[in-house]
């Protein structure tokens, strides 16, 4: 049996402590991965005058599978998003956040378990048409949304919907006025959902989604929009069940895939090993999902619930006092 490679982009900020936390966790339960180590963001940029560098994303051609930790674009400096720049230069069309509810967060909600699929390549993210006109008094984007991309970010969801056994999914739209590209998602969309006769499709549009999310999140189990409308909901999701630190993401291709932490790199407590790892050690466990390694996602997943259940060694934002080592030894001592 080959050893399966992973590409691992620590990222910046406190990426690098909590991407060490996650490679712990994986080495513990027994996942013999060899890991190639690149470099993106401010730290590649300080490296090789690069945000991107060409090493980096041939690793990630390379080995199909990337961990990595936030990274850090330079804000209005002409830089474009680097995750953009992947999803695209990848085309990771499917982005993937699940949450679920972890007794002893402070979360506000109980037994929430949602998964927002959100298409990731299209819409107002396509970075099409972008003008600021010169006297600045004028900006214009467009957004851009293709059949071809709405058939299968909606397959993908009614896809997964099948295989976890879920029995619900919600369409968030906004075609009562974006008639034109929302339009065409839910028309397409509608097509798509008629071949899963079996599992309940709800149309909603997306700012009563927003108030039913808050007031009675338990009624969502699958989520499937556009991009900018997920990129809203997946956070909000993040919100019920204690925050971002508690939410991970997969940006998921044909042949490649990205596991990631949604969060930012919080420079502030940088290096001050304050941060809580679950965001990126549950990355962990969607990679592991998807590389069909379950039971050894599934060890994971018990050892982090137990240690938030307990308040053993729980970081601040969980309501602790303790720091990212601490946190991550709990979950060690647990597998």
């Amino acid at each position: 049996m080959t050893t399966q490679t992973i590409t691992v982009i620590k990222g910046d900020g406190i990426g690098p402590s909590i991407v060490d936390a996650a490679l712990a966790v994986l080495d513990k339960v027994g996942c013999n991965f060899n890991y190639e180590f690149v470099d993106a963001g401010l730290t590649a940029l300080e490296k090789t005058g690069e945000l991107l560098p060409a090493a980096t994303i041939d690793a990630i051609a390379r080995n199909k599978i990337t961990l990595k930790g936030p990274l850090t674009t330079p804000v209005g400096e002409g830089f474009t998003s680097i995750n953009v720049t992947l999803r695209k230069k990848f085309n990771l069309y499917s982005n993937v956040r699940p949450v679920v509810s972890f007794k002893g967060t402070k979360a506000r909600y109980e037994n929430i378990d949602i998964v927002t699929v959100r298409e990731n390549t299209e819409g107002m993210y396509s970075g099409a048409g972008q003008v600021v006109k010169n006297d600045g008094e004028l900006a214009e984007a467009m957004s851009v949304v293709t059949r071809e991309g709405s058939e299968r970010i909606v397959e993908f969801a009614y896809q997964l919907a099948r295989r976890e056994n879920r029995k619900k999914v919600t369409i968030v739209h906004k075609a009562n006025i974006l008639k034109s590209t929302s339009g065409l998602f839910l028309k397409t969309a509608r097509t798509v959902a008629a071949r899963y006769p079996e599992i309940q499709t709800v149309e909603m549009i997306v700012d009563n989604a927003c108030m039913q999310l808050v007031m009675n999140p338990q009624q969502f189990d699958v989520i499937v929009t556009t991009n900018l409308f997920g990129d809203i909901l997946s956070d909000l999701c993040a919100g019920l069940v204690g925050g971002l630190g508690m939410a991970p993401g997969a940006n998921i291709g044909t042949d490649c895939a990205i596991f990631e932490a949604v969060h930012g790199s919080a420079p502030d407590i940088a290096g001050k090993n304050l941060a809580n790892p679950s965001s990126v050690i549950l990355a962990s466990v969607q990679m592991l999902d998807y590389l069909g390694m379950q039971d050894k996602a599934q060890k994971i997943l018990a050892a982090v619930k137990d240690v938030i259940a307990t308040g053993d060694r729980t970081t601040r934002d969980l309501g602790g006092t303790h720091g990212t080592t601490d946190f991550t030894q709990a979950v060690l001592e647990r597998l």
